[in-house]
């Protein structure tokens, strides 16, 4: 089968899964995504924020977007890449929360984490193409940093979910004008993990936005997680619709308990699950092989 819907009523465990936090997150390599004179054209750089409530640490006012690259060290590398996409609405980034907790995860099977810093608050046009540049730029480095080019994924939560569908079904055209060696890489991620993604739909009564997003043959495999109480959950519905209905392989997990913004952290609610369908999905389309 092509697609999968799961309503899932209870959690079950499956042996893939890595304890996420079983090994401290080793210090990442910080790459700059564009030169100087690109942020000067886009209006500068400013003065980045952080706050933290004790719970979520909060970026805002990011101008000067990067990605930090967290190879694994204490498992075999499977040469497989995941770009990671925080939430926040496109106001704030969930840096801890929705990015570094899940790179820690991802290396703990094997996966090079790489923590992209999109531009926020409001700019959903440039945090666009910081996700496209990001695909392309480690794309074109994936020798360097042992990563197999045909291996590179997107992952996102809540607008984060958003950025990364819509990185992975925009990829026939780039939404900037090519720069440098880098923009020579495809832009196409391999495959999408959207989990409990927001603004997938448009619309009275709400359809899936396959304008904005669109659904065709080349569309790269999904895997899509939200709690039934999620307000966002008719997003996820209606687009896993679209894409069963345009033979696009996916698929998506509607958890019976949790609500929105967990990220991966391990609560009674079953969406706090996710990780281990996630892990056995990449290893059913051989993104954890060598």
């Amino acid at each position: 089968m092509r697609f999968s819907i799961v309503v899932m009523a209870a959690m079950v465990g499956v042996g893939l899964m890595a304890s996420a936090g079983a090994g401290a997150l080793k210090e990442g390599q910080v790459v700059h995504l564009w030169p100087e004179s690109v942020l000067a054209a886009a209006g500068g750089k400013g003065e980045e924020k952080s706050a933290s409530d004790g719970r979520v640490n909060r970026l805002s006012n990011v101008t000067d977007p990067t990605i930090t690259v967290y190879k694994p060290t204490d498992i075999p590398d499977t040469g497989a890449a995941v770009i990671i996409c925080p939430g926040g609405g496109y106001s704030i980034l969930a840096w801890d929360l929705e990015g570094t907790e899940v790179a820690e995860w991802l290396n703990s099977i094997g996966v090079t984490g790489v923590l992209l810093k999109y531009r926020v608050p409001g700019k959903q046009g440039l945090a666009f193409q910081d996700g496209q540049r990001a695909v392309s730029l480690v794309r074109s480095r994936a020798a360097e940093w042992k990563i197999d080019p045909a291996k590179i994924g997107i992952l996102g939560f809540s607008a984060g979910g958003h950025l990364a569908v819509r990185v992975a079904t925009n990829f026939k055209t780039r939404s900037y004008k090519a720069i440098d060696a880098a923009d020579e890489a495809s832009c196409r991620p391999d495959f999408a993990i959207p989990i409990y993604p927001a603004y997938l739909v448009q619309g009275t009564p709400p359809v899936a936005d396959t304008a904005g997003l669109p659904i065709g043959p080349d569309t790269p495999p999904m895997f899509m997680a939200v709690g039934a109480s999620d307000k966002f959950a008719v997003d996820a519905l209606a687009y896993g619709m679209a894409l069963k209905q345009a033979k696009a392989p996916f698929e998506l997990h509607v958890f019976q308990f949790g609500g929105h913004g967990c990220g991966l952290r391990k609560t009674d609610a079953n969406l706090t699950s996710w990780p281990e369908y996630c892990a056995r999905w990449l290893a059913g389309i051989k993104m954890l092989k060598k």
